[in-house]
């Protein structure tokens, strides 16, 4: 098994985090995995707010139905899609989610943990008023990261041929 497809099986969704600090060096990286995802036209359409300020932290928190995880993140970064960079809706989206892929890879390489928070999304627009960020940006994810409280997390994935609908071959 190669690398990158031990860290895609082996990464989790981690919801609890200890007190230990995200340092600026990692989190610089984290970013930096996001900045080179592939896009349509290499726009880039991605933006990223990064929260450490615990009271802002709060106040964000409390736009979702999973406060705690904010709560107890070190640091949170916010995802937007910059609409004025944008020039087809689905490819500039889906380059969001290869963004924050990347970004989660990183993060559990470097034995963090992170949780994509999309349900954050039902209060996109006060998260935005209370980002202070500019009309054309869309939030589109905020990723909760920190170190990982120690516990196993398992996950299942359904079987190839449930997911393969039609195999064509010569």
């Amino acid at each position: 098994m190669t690398p990158i497809l031990r860290a895609i099986k082996n990464r989790r969704s981690v919801r609890e985090f200890t007190a230990r600090e995200v340092s600026e060096q990692q989190l610089q990286q984290i970013l930096e995995a996001g900045r080179w995802a592939p896009s349509g036209l290499n726009n880039q359409p991605w933006r990223f707010v990064v929260v450490k300020e615990k009271d802002l932290l709060e106040k964000v928190a409390r736009h979702t139905r999973y406060p705690r995880i904010l709560r107890e993140a070190n640091v949170i970064i916010a995802v937007f899609l910059d609409t004025d960079e944008m020039y087809d809706r689905t490819k500039d989206v889906q380059a969001i989610g290869a963004c924050i892929q990347n970004m989660l890879l990183t993060i559990h390489e470097m034995g963090l943990g992170a949780c994509w928070l999309g349900e954050i999304l039902n209060q996109r627009a006060q998260v935005e008023k209370l980002l202070d960020v500019p009309k054309s940006f869309e939030l589109m994810a905020v990723l909760a990261i920190g170190y990982p409280q120690l516990k196993e997390r398992k996950s299942s994935r359904k079987p190839i041929n449930d997911l393969v609908y039609k195999v064509f071959t010569h």
